[in-house]
């Protein structure tokens, strides 16, 4: 039987869990066409954690993220998240394009109908924290693509939830425009102590932006292996640490791929 459970787990220390994956499996299809996505998963996201979850093409990664938002339902096992609704980003940034930034960034504020000026006010602090205030009133065709994804992000920060879930929101980007958004995000995540799940197949963007870094194995998906971050923050890709740490998670994933994961 599976469950989504949508009350906020109870917290009795500073790690007790904010988000619990609890044993999930995920079937898609039946009988001879089923696809097993994902396996008997566990997984612990504590208050204001930034996870990376990592993985190679088809392990799951972005299954498990839709199974925490409340998307799409376990075949077995269950999740406890708090209640309400994650805020969302994707590697898309799907702003309507009739609409200006301000207006999109407004979507969730007019969904919850806050009043104008209300909105308004909310939206241009979101502007200028990602560095868009002066593009308020452009049209997204009017953006780059670095530019789209803030506005993406300020519209997700809209949503006014604690737990942010992001999958691979920089992936399509250019190597320069992708640090600048890394360096953005990551003081973003420190003013609003949010609790961020990411994820992505780039394993230096997870060592630099996560607390932790969840492996996943190929499909059947898997926790495979954990790491905690432990580098003192700011962290750049060219760093001695980010590079080493990231070194020993490639080798892990290449030994994965190749079929050696008990060895």
């Amino acid at each position: 039987m599976s469950a989504l459970a949508l009350q906020t787990p109870p917290r009795t220390g500073a790690d007790a869990a904010y988000v619990r994956v609890n044993g999930v499996t995920k079937v898609f299809g039946t009988r001879k066409r089923s696809v097993t996505a994902l396996a008997d998963v566990n997984l612990r996201v504590r208050r204001g954690e930034f996870v990376c979850v990592l993985g190679a093409s088809g392990c799951g990664k972005s299954t498990l993220l839709s199974l925490i938002a409340g998307l799409d339902a376990p075949t077995a096992g269950s999740v406890e998240r708090p209640a309400g609704h994650p805020a969302l980003m994707f590697q898309e940034s799907a702003l309507l394009p009739w609409l200006t930034v301000r207006r999109n960034v407004e979507l969730p504020l007019r969904l919850r109908r806050a009043p104008s000026a209300e909105r308004r006010r909310t939206a241009d602090h979101l502007l200028e924290m990602v560095g868009l205030l002066d593009f308020a009133d452009a049209r997204p065709h009017e953006l780059s693509g670095g530019m789209r994804q803030r506005a993406a992000l300020a519209r997700a920060l809209a949503q006014d939830s604690e737990l942010l879930l992001m999958d691979e929101p920089f992936a399509a980007l250019d190597a320069i425009t992708r640090d600048q958004l890394h360096a953005d995000l990551s003081r973003i995540w420190e003013e609003t102590e949010a609790t961020v799940v990411f994820v992505t197949h780039n394993v230096r963007e997870a060592v630099r932006l996560g607390d932790r870094v969840v492996l996943m194995t190929t499909r059947p998906g898997r926790v495979g292996r954990q790491w905690r971050i432990d580098i003192p923050r700011p962290r750049e890709l060219d760093d001695p640490a980010v590079a080493s740490l990231a070194h020993e998670i490639t080798t892990e994933l290449r030994r994965d791929l190749n079929g050696d994961r008990d060895r």
